[in-house]
């Protein structure tokens, strides 16, 4: 069997260090070298010559993040390895996956362009901000699901009176598949906006009156929408609001507006670390699914048995 290579850029050591440990392999040596104007240049240094190689690194901003990982998937294709998968946990630019207003760029098909020029074999990813954005690519993208971390946690709270919402039109497939799997309904709010990160109007479609809501999102950015929605959810009449977002971007008052909002509990993953704790902000790591999915990569398993349902 060939060897694998797990690798991490500087700003997801921490999870890569996790993903090594649950795959059974020291986290290979990578270090980042800096000329005086900021100038990167990454080195591994260890050989890599015919391996397969796994880069984890997860493009949020800023943007040197990218280009540290573009950076090392060209050392490594310069240095003869023999295959290399680019492990984005969040992929970021994914909002941008069309040009819904003039002058604009498509960036998330730029990056995707980006990657495979730089030389990346294969891209794998969780929670794609849409679904279409494999299409992207013209090389394999494993698209990891977070439903096999979320549900097992659901399960363990013993939530009989639960029904799940989507806090957009958007996210209804998304949140389709929990409530299949939990035998529920599913309620939709219907949200529109004048401008980005700022929600004008919101209508909750469905009946929450006494049950515990869990909303459902890929992202929570400011949770400007995740907040209102919550809010708008209890003066409906349910009983409690948790929500599950996959990538924890929680920029602006993003903290502060979770504190004061109607949630009872926000569960993200380590796709991207918390600038700060919040008593009502819990966390599951994406480690163990990750290192499941890179062995079977390298095994040429299928990625699809891994998730729930």
């Amino acid at each position: 069997m060939v060897e694998v290579k797990i690798l991490s850029g500087a700003n997801s050591s921490y999870l890569a260090e996790k993903i090594a440990d649950f795959y059974g392999n020291p986290l290979g040596d990578v270090k980042i070298h800096r000329f005086s104007d900021g100038e990167m240049q990454p080195v591994i240094n260890e050989s890599v010559r015919g391996a397969y190689v796994f880069f984890i690194q997860s493009t949020f901003p800023p943007a040197e993040n990218l280009m540290e990982l573009l950076l090392l998937i060209d050392a490594a294709k310069r240095a003869s390895a023999g295959y290399i998968t680019a492990v984005i946990p969040y992929f970021g630019y994914a909002r941008q996956d069309r040009k819904d207003q003039p002058r604009v760029p498509i960036s998330a098909k730029l990056i995707a362009n980006l990657l495979e020029a730089a030389g990346a074999n294969r891209i794998m990813t969780m929670d794609f901000h849409a679904d279409q954005i494999q299409g992207f690519f013209d090389i394999p993208v494993d698209h990891l699901r977070s439903e096999a971390i979320y549900i097992p946690y659901l399960q363990e709270q013993g939530m009989d009176n639960v029904i799940f919402a989507s806090p957009d039109v958007g996210g209804v497939k998304r949140t389709r598949s929990y409530s299949k799997h939990f035998h529920t309904d599913l309620v939709i709010c219907d949200k529109y906006r004048e401008k980005a990160n700022e929600v004008a109007g919101m209508t909750v479609i469905g009946n929450v009156e006494g049950r515990d809501v869990i909303l459902v999102d890929d992202m929570v950015d400011t949770a400007g929408t995740l907040c209102r929605a919550a809010d708008i959810i209890m003066k409906k009449g349910a009983t409690s609001v948790r929500a599950i977002c996959t990538h924890p971007v929680l920029s602006g008052k993003a903290y502060e507006n979770v504190e004061n909002s109607a949630l009872t509990e926000l569960i993200v993953s380590d796709t991207i670390p918390l600038k700060q704790t919040s008593p009502k902000i819990k966390v599951l790591s994406t480690a163990k699914l990750f290192a499941r999915a890179i062995r079977n990569t390298h095994e040429h398993r299928s990625i699809s048995a891994l998730f729930v349902g």
